[in-house]
């Protein structure tokens, strides 16, 4: 998928500085740092064909004439295709560290086994052995200067990046869940009163959320100013990518980091009650906007009530959005990212049996209603920046009892910055049993209220503690129940995305949606290409793209983006002793994905063959393709 607008190429020198502007004159100005073959983003009117995502069509057109395009080898088994990326080194290496992988006794021991070198070897010869192997294969380098190299080399062979600043406090058990524990309850204490709803408390068992769970990022709550840091951190990461590709890089965002997790529970909470207290007054199941009611309903229920003359219920009404289909939101989402409303105020409906007005928020003090605030501003800033530099933001899925929240939050964000494509972009993740309708209702909000949706489809990170928090707390599993019944639900809300944009493009429509593919499964991968083709979406529609890791599955990503797709690795970055947590997840990672691992050891020792063979042995990679 090409996330940038319309680029030229120039002959610059290092230490170049430029204008990025928008379609609108906006320019924000950049110091870039580049060799001799630099990139500058000029920023024209989209063609209606890929309006979506602010892209210039015909110059792409242009520079596509000059550079090569491979056929795709759809059973992904190419050893060439996979590795022409890569040195002959990078091969051997990517090889030793697949193998170290394979090994139970390593992987299991592996981060006690990290520590122990360290203090053997020493902070230097430690840090060489690293970048011989497991940081060298699956992190870019130390910071953003470092990681450039990197990134041109993969833009060379037509793969984008998700840049993620990987560090991470390396704290224990003990830490951990005091941290979860004291900023997930209010300082007004954890009400549980009637109506309340268990998932969305913290329990101790549970308040370390590294539990169980591989391969996702953990942030944990200590005060404002670290959140502070986070976002400082954030905005490097944006800077970074606005300065290393050229418009066509997205940054990863998770929102536990810029905020107290106690106002994500509470929001979570909230959405499900209002789901509830919706369900209770008109009858049905699901979100407030899949019922498709109007307001004279509500009307007609509380008049009944004997409800309807009262100033709260008149006030309550006249705060509902809706449209000529229909309730979208009972309470002022937009107003809560906008301006500065009172949670404890905005979250109160009318009680059909007592004729009250009951909160749907458990309490709140005045310093976490400030704490809300903060959370609000930190991912504005983020939005807004990543506007003016013309990247993407990618908001990370989190645990499900945060997740109503953040999608709800990041749905707003999406109103708000993605009215001319897509900047913004949610994440869902397929493991869960209502991933299908959650992404569907987002769809609907996105097309009624007219903006640009952006979607990352994965798997997803934390089924098993899903299902042990959930066994444990007594609410139904969240879960669906097999790994083919994830396949499914993936398969499912991929399909229902495509037909939707197949049907924007069948109606002569702006293509308003755009969705990124994130997954290490070649299968889903194909999946996805074979419907491609089936409904009538080309690569050049520049709607669809795909994601893998860095360090995995490079026999996946490569191919497609050498072969005309918009593919992406998402690139973890920072030093070397910060980034040891991410590096233990990565080794634990893969040695849940055995197969993976063995196609990859065998196309990798193939190429080695090949390339000894034909004397390429010191092969030096020379990229000559462009990002789709």
């Amino acid at each position: 998928m090409a996330f940038l607008r319309a680029v030229v190429r120039h002959n610059v020198s290092r230490k170049l500085r430029v204008n990025l502007c928008d379609i609108n004159g906006n320019c924000t100005l950049v110091r870039l740092s580049h060799p001799t073959s630099s990139v500058v983003p000029i920023a024209l009117k989209s063609s209606h064909a890929a309006s979506a995502l602010g892209y210039d069509t015909e110059l792409q057109r242009k520079s596509e004439s000059q550079h090569p395009k491979d056929p795709l080898d759809t059973a992904f088994a190419d050893p060439e295709a996979s590795f022409k990326s890569k040195t002959t080194w990078e091969v051997i290496r990517a090889y030793i560290v697949y193998t170290l992988c394979s090994s139970e006794y390593l992987v299991e021991h592996n981060m006690k086994l990290m520590k122990v070198s360290k203090a053997l070897l020493g902070d230097r010869l430690f840090k060489l052995m690293m970048k011989s192997t497991f940081y060298g294969h699956f992190v870019a380098g130390e910071d953003q200067e470092k990681i450039k190299p990197t990134l041109e080399r993969l833009r060379s062979f037509g793969v984008k990046p998700i840049l993620d600043y990987s560090v991470e406090e390396d704290i224990s058990q003990e830490e951990a869940e005091r941290r979860e524990v004291e900023g997930s309850v209010s300082a007004a204490g954890d009400e549980k009163s009637q109506g309340t709803l268990t998932q969305y408390h913290v329990d101790k068992t549970f308040a370390d959320r590294r539990y169980k769970v591989k391969s996702a990022r953990t942030y944990f709550y200590l005060n404002e100013a670290q959140c502070e840091r986070n976002l400082e951190t954030f905005q490097r990461c944006l800077e970074a990518v606005s300065g290393a590709t050229f418009g066509t890089g997205i940054c990863a965002i998770k929102l536990t980091a810029l905020g107290r997790p106690q106002l994500l529970l509470q929001l979570s909470e909230v959405i499900m009650r209002t789901r509830q207290y919706f369900s209770d007054v008109v009858g049905g199941q699901g979100s407030v906007i899949s019922h498709h009611v109007g307001p004279e309903v509500l009307e007609k229920k509380f008049e009944q009530a004997c409800l309807l003359s009262e100033a709260p219920v008149k006030k309550f009404l006249d705060k509902i959005t809706y449209d000529r289909e229909g309730v979208i939101h009972l309470f002022p989402w937009s107003g809560i990212i906008d301006e500065n409303q009172q949670l404890s105020d905005t979250f109160r409906v009318p009680d059909l049996k007592t004729g009250r007005m009951v909160r749907l928020i458990t309490t709140l003090t005045p310093k976490e209603e400030e704490m809300f605030r903060n959370m609000i501003r930190r991912l504005d800033s983020l939005a807004r920046m990543a506007q003016d530099l013309d990247v993407r933001i990618m908001i990370d899925a989190e645990q499900t009892y945060f997740q109503p929240a953040i999608s709800r939050i990041t749905l707003e964000f999406m109103r708000k910055y993605n009215k001319e494509k897509a900047v913004v972009f949610n994440t869902y993740q397929c493991y869960l049993k209502d991933t299908y309708n959650e992404c569907t209702t987002d769809l609907e909000q996105a097309k009624r209220q007219n903006f640009y949706f952006g979607a990352k489809l994965v798997r997803g990170a934390y089924l098993e503690q899903e299902r042990a928090r959930a066994a444990a707390l007594g609410y139904s599993d969240p879960t669906n129940p097999s790994f083919e019944a994830t396949t499914e639900m993936y398969h499912r809300t991929l399909t229902e995305c495509l037909r939707r944009i197949k049907d924007l493009k069948d109606h002569g429509e702006e293509r308003k949606i755009g969705i990124m593919v994130a997954s290490h499964n070649e299968d889903t991968v194909r999946f996805a290409i074979e419907k491609m083709k089936e409904i009538g979406i080309s690569p050049e529609d520049k709607v669809i793209c795909f994601g893998q890791l860095l360090g995995m599955c490079d026999y996946i990503t490569f191919p497609l983006g050498q072969s005309g797709y918009s593919a992406y690795k998402y690139i973890p970055y920072g030093p070397i002793n910060e980034v040891l947590p991410y590096l233990s997840r990565r080794a634990q990672e893969n040695r849940g994905i055995l197969q993976k691992i063995k196609k990859e050891k065998s196309l990798l020792l193939q190429e080695l063959r090949r390339r000894f063979v034909r004397g390429k042995f010191f092969y030096t990679p020379k990229g000559n393709y462009v990002p789709v």
